[in-house]
């Protein structure tokens, strides 16, 4: 173990190198401008965006305003000045201090504050934790089922296990435990690959005085079925099937399932037991049926199965067309993807942001970015608004033809009218540090920051892997460290990149702290 002034230094050090990179206030105007002289686009797509966004900034109706003023707990205004506000103060606030950096903003908390702060730092377990504990102590305010749910999502998201079961007992002692609890946390543990703790918590339930039944029983098989575990799953429902009589739900999470394994024969054999068993499969189950056979490569097969819904005056959804569209793109049969646009509007089916959305990668995949211009368009015209994905797409398909001066315009574009996400700052900062253009890649990580946008996993390997491959060990180590803080793992071969930087380096200290660091977050007691 290190000394405790031997780790005060390093941690000091790391801590004045974290100020140094977050203590500033960014805006989009520090990102690089359109250079003069650049020739102009063949067609302004960049320029249909913003309009298209900026279409969605209408003044609300006055019956909207009235809903706003009295079907809230307080002004909308009012929580999200004070969200800005303690948001700002986590970011920039030591762990040590933050209470005391909480109690001097002076917010009042309130649910809905304090939700809103969760949601904001989702990503940061053990310092939206921080957060959780502090709005805990406040006068007049008590946590409700949402903040404990959201907190325990958090909490299991980055393994904090202990915790999270230390908050499902305080649940228990306010009698505020239900069906949905466990649920989330059977969710998680089949997320993590931790099968038989999704199990327990699923047997466990009664000696928390909750009856599990068929809501309960389907969350289970819905977690490991989403966690590719379709077999135990499976295996389950046929040792259960008896004390839960399973519905249309039951049979469609199996179908699912089998689609992501895959096993194309095993998803049929499910769904003649299903017809066999009475439950009439319904829209949900066609759409599944659907999206299994094209991923299976058999699109023209899921066209039959649409034709057969419609036989059955069990109409396509917009889904299920966005499925059909967005394969038909992936195999680069762009005038079938176009056709069953046509035919789902001929049908009267409105396309909504999905269906678009597939259009437009279809279009993107196939170096069509003049169609990407009228489908933009068209949405305008037809009050579809886009979101982040719609930007996504573009973006990452710009990427993808080597068009990252254009990709970065669309983004400038996109953040003046809606939030990027996750994979918005993540394409970003890998595209420049792709281009080895570092420091372009911690301004979008700067102004990432100064949104109050929370990195995930994912954002901070792209960077610290960028800044490890340029040989910049101290920043590499600061992101390293604001990771830990924020209750987020690094992955194996992130840590293996940047231990063998500090070694090449001599900085055996350092590297000593952070193992320490990681060691002291991996401790994950698994049960209560």
């Amino acid at each position: 173990m290190m000394s405790s002034v031997q780790c005060e230094t390093v941690n000091f050090a790391l801590h004045s190198a974290t100020l140094c990179l977050h203590h500033q206030e960014w805006s989009i105007c520090a990102l690089p401008q359109k250079e003069k002289g650049e020739p102009p686009n063949e067609f302004d797509l960049e320029g249909t965006m913003i309009r298209v966004f900026d279409n969605r900034k209408k003044p609300l109706s006055k019956w909207v305003l009235f809903a706003k003023l009295y079907c809230t707990s307080e002004p909308v205004q009012e929580v999200t000045d004070a969200t800005r506000m303690v948001c700002k103060t986590m970011m920039s606030c030591p762990p040590m201090a933050l209470d005391t950096a909480l109690n001097q903003t002076g917010v009042r908390v309130s649910p809905d504050l304090v939700q809103s702060v969760l949601k904001s730092f989702e990503n940061a377990g053990m310092l939206s934790f921080r957060f959780f504990e502090w709005a805990e102590k406040q006068r007049n305010y008590t946590h409700n089922v949402k903040a404990y749910h959201s907190m325990i999502e958090s909490l299991a998201k980055i393994r904090q296990y202990q915790i999270m079961w230390d908050l499902v007992n305080a649940m228990r002692k306010k009698g505020m435990l239900n069906i949905e609890t466990f649920c989330i946390i059977m969710r998680k543990y089949a997320r993590a690959q931790k099968v038989d703790e999704a199990i327990y918590t699923f047997n466990v339930m009664e000696k928390y005085d909750i009856s599990p039944n068929l809501a309960a029983f389907n969350g289970l098989l819905s977690a490991l079925c989403k966690s590719k575990n379709v077999r135990k799953a499976q295996e389950i429902f046929d040792s259960m099937k008896d004390r839960f009589v399973p519905d249309s739900k039951t049979y469609s999470i199996l179908l699912d399932g089998w689609g992501r394994a895959p096993s194309l024969p095993k998803a049929r054999e499910v769904f003649r037991e299903m017809v066999c068993m009475g439950c009439d499969p319904d829209i949900v189950t066609y759409g599944i049926m659907v999206d299994i056979l094209c991923k299976a490569g058999r699109v023209d097969e899921a066209v039959e199965v649409v034709k057969e819904m419609d036989a059955n005056n069990c109409g396509a959804t917009p889904f299920i067309y966005s499925v059909l569209v967005h394969t038909y793109g992936v195999e680069n049969r762009i005038e079938d993807a176009i056709n069953t646009f046509i035919e789902m509007e001929s049908k009267g089916i409105k396309p909504d942001v999905v269906v678009y959305n597939a259009l437009i990668g279809a279009f993107c995949k196939a170096n069509k970015f003049k169609n990407v211009h009228r489908v933009l368009q068209e949405m305008e015209s037809n009050g579809v608004d886009p979101n982040s994905r719609t930007c996504n797409v573009i973006i990452s398909g710009l990427i993808s033809q080597g068009e990252t001066d254009r990709a970065f315009r669309v983004f400038r574009r996109m953040v003046k009218s809606c939030e990027p996400d996750a994979d918005t700052y993540t394409m970003l900062i890998k595209m420049f540090c792709e281009r080895n253009e570092l420091e372009m890649a911690m301004k979008i990580w700067k102004y990432m920051k100064s949104k109050r946008f929370v990195p995930s996993l994912h954002t901070y390997s792209v960077l610290i892997n960028g800044l490890c491959q340029k040989g910049n060990a101290m920043k590499a180590c600061v992101l390293m460290e604001e990771m830990i803080e924020n209750g987020i793992r690094p992955s194996g071969s992130t840590f293996a990149k940047l231990r063998q930087l500090l070694i090449k380096e001599g900085r055996e200290d350092v590297l000593k702290f952070l193992h320490e660091k990681v060691d002291l977050l991996v401790k994950e007691p698994l049960f209560d």
